[in-house]
């Protein structure tokens, strides 16, 4: 029933988007939109928050996944994104793990959520992230009141932009927010030059599509590998949890695609090694097993995220080792 209702909410979201561009096409003003890097197409990890058995933050392992990242060819990391657990952790945590990502950025481009349900926190942590040198957001809706409305939605992101001046995108992941990003709420936003884009998560290709052939001069990151090929065909990032499983094949397919390379044949290497992990991970569920997994491709001690995930127990642990051993050769 719940994932019929997610679904249901996907739907809806990209027939919103299909409905504006019937009736009004591409959108563009010609503005200069500041998109927060250097190129559109770049690689960015969602990167998890290690923690250790007992749920409190291993800023040491942060650092190292960090610095692991960088050395796999990743060109950007995202902090505190689904992947990192963002609800799970306060104000204070949020902040603290913000700066020791960003001190150990290592010439990556740098993307902060800095999203709650209420906009006083929510401007808060993005300030937060503006002075301490982050080079973007990603910004989840505010969540609890599902699907407020265009009107509202507007009102909440106003505030945000008109309290900072770093590039933002909108984070579109229905199915776990409940509150879809319509290109009616991105039209109403246009206006603000740093306005860079979204990261859509919601695994429509058509939606997805929608995004792009809408706002082609912003930055439409996917942020699933299933919509890979539309997003390097039209120019776009992409933001990837699968970089916490296998972050230098990721990297891979965008070396590839800037070499003029077979970047699909790569695309290709990494679904092999997802489908060679999903019955191990599909015990555990994809969130509850990814700081694990994110351990396992280090080749370190083990950390995991916080409760309400669970922790892989010793049987499944066992069996995303296996996993993952085959899962390098495939």
């Amino acid at each position: 029933m719940e994932a019929t209702r997610r679904g249901m909410i996907g739907m809806a979201g990209a027939a919103a988007a299909a409905a504006a561009l019937s009736s009004g096409g591409a959108f563009a003003q010609g503005a200069a939109h500041r998109l927060g890097s250097s190129s559109k197409t770049l690689y960015w990890v969602a990167t998890v928050t290690p923690c250790n058995a007992s749920g409190e933050i291993d800023f040491g392992a942060l650092q190292a996944i960090m610095q692991f990242h960088k050395q796999a060819g990743a060109d950007g990391i995202v902090v505190l994104g689904t992947s990192g657990e963002f609800p799970s952790y306060s104000v204070a945590e949020r902040k603290r793990v913000a700066e020791v990502a960003m001190q150990n950025k290592n010439g990556m481009n740098m993307i902060m959520n800095p999203g709650t349900p209420n906009i006083a926190e929510t401007v808060d942590l993005a300030k937060h992230a503006e002075s301490i040198g982050y080079d973007g957001m990603l910004v989840i809706p505010p969540f609890y009141f599902n699907n407020p409305g265009v009107n509202g939605l507007t009102r909440y992101y106003s505030m945000l932009f008109d309290n900072v001046g770093l590039p933002i995108n909108l984070y579109h992941i229905p199915g776990t927010s409940e509150v879809p990003i319509t290109l009616d709420l991105l039209k109403n936003l246009y206006h603000y030059p740093h306005l860079a884009g979204i990261k859509d998560s919601s695994g429509s290709k058509q939606g997805y599509l929608d995004f792009v052939t809408a706002f082609p001069e912003l930055n439409m990151r996917t942020g699933t590998s299933s919509n890979l090929e539309p997003a390097l065909e039209h120019g776009m990032g992409a933001i990837l949890a699968d970089g916490n499983s296998f972050s230098a094949q990721c990297a891979a397919i965008f070396r590839a695609f800037h070499a003029n390379g077979n970047w699909k044949a790569e695309l290709a290497k990494l679904r092999a090694k997802q489908m060679a992990m999903r019955s191990a991970i599909q015990a555990t569920g994809f969130e509850s097993s990814l700081p694990f997994t994110m351990s396992v491709q280090m080749g370190g001690p083990a950390f995991f995220g916080r409760a309400p995930l669970r922790q892989p127990d010793a049987d499944a642990q066992a069996a995303i080792r296996a996993a993952y051993a085959k899962a390098k050769d495939a």
